[in-house]
């Protein structure tokens, strides 16, 4: 199938496009590089340089290649910098997707739009958990309200234009080629800082709860929806476990310092959720998906990434060092 991964230099994005060329596909990668790498970049996928916003150049490519899939990660993460620039939130988020939606409808044939959601910015202050598709949406961010507002576009194409979908809710994703720079992961933060010898800092008392699910589980979802999906729907992918951040920073300082560093605590930031934990049995009743990968395996294999890493003397970005990860695909 010909695929456009959109984001496909960052995080995730590059490891799915790895599992699709591992499948046979053929892959265009589309990224503005603002947080992807060159580094992270597949050899064997066709790269090009823009952002998904500009209207021309997605249309472009759809008549250039017509797409069978689109795998949709580009988009402005960034929580905080939502809640300081919504438009601009808006803007990359929403009619970044809407230009990709519309290209994939004046193209015709599109077999699937996949699409990377959110857990926890979707449901906000959660009623009960784990939380389920079916909890209420009350987003809490301009971030959450994109990504959920991106979904009902997605129910909209299908319904009125014949586009199948799927949207993965991720909670918070961990793992190799993850940036440790500005509001990234606390585990790819905390794990650059250790092997630096800097000192972490825990916001607040550190006892706010997370569900951290491994890079290589959420590729292993997307090949998954590829085989077993008919139709479109709705997934959580997650581990149903809350791990605290002061739980975090003891693994990861043993894996990197023998423990040597201990916990810092700073002022807890505004606004953030104490608790946030997603139930994942839908995706394993219709994908046969469950995490495979314990969280403890997981830090280990992100903290070995890292010092390969800095043992190549790398720059700091995201990189392709070291073995593919684990449990890549189904």
């Amino acid at each position: 199938m010909k695929v456009l991964v959109t984001g496909g230099a960052g995080f995730i994005g590059s490891h799915v496009a790895d599992a699709f060329i591992k499948r046979g596909d053929s892959v265009v990668v589309l990224d503005n590089l603002s947080s992807g790498s060159l580094d992270n970049l597949n050899p064997n996928a066709e790269f090009v340089r823009g952002d998904v916003t500009d209207s021309a150049l997605v249309r472009r490519l759809f008549k250039e290649h017509s797409f069978d899939i689109v795998n949709h990660h580009a988009a402005q993460l960034d929580v905080r910098k939502s809640v300081a620039d919504p438009i601009y939130d808006c803007q990359q988020n929403i009619i970044g997707s809407l230009n990709l939606l519309e290209a994939a409808r004046e193209q015709g044939g599109l077999k699937r739009f996949m699409l990377a959601s959110t857990g926890g910015a979707i449901y906000g202050e959660q009623d009960y958990f784990p939380a389920d598709e079916q909890h209420p949406t009350r987003p809490i961010s301009p971030y959450g309200v994109a990504k959920r507002s991106i979904e009902l576009y997605l129910h909209y194409y299908h319904e009125e234009q014949g586009i199948e979908y799927v949207a993965f809710r991720y909670t918070n994703v961990y793992g190799p080629r993850q940036s440790p720079h500005g509001e990234a992961g606390v585990v790819a933060i905390f794990t650059e800082k250790l092997l630096n010898g800097e000192q972490p800092i825990i916001n607040g008392d550190g006892t706010q709860t997370r569900d951290y699910v491994y890079v290589g589980d959420v590729v292993r979802a997307h090949m998954l929806a590829l085989d077993k999906l008919s139709g479109s729907d709705i997934f959580n992918i997650s581990t149903a476990k809350e791990t605290n951040v002061n739980e975090i920073f003891e693994i990861l300082s043993q894996h990197t310092t023998g423990g040597r560093i201990k916990s810092k605590h700073g002022p807890a930031k505004t606004g953030e959720q104490q608790r946030s934990v997603c139930a994942y049995d839908h995706a394993e009743q219709v994908l046969g998906w469950r995490p495979q990968v314990e969280l403890r395996d997981g830090l280990l294999e992100t903290v070995e990434f890292f010092k390969r890493k800095h043992s190549a003397g790398s720059n700091g970005h995201s990189s392709r060092t070291g073995q593919p990860i684990k449990a890549q695909t189904s």
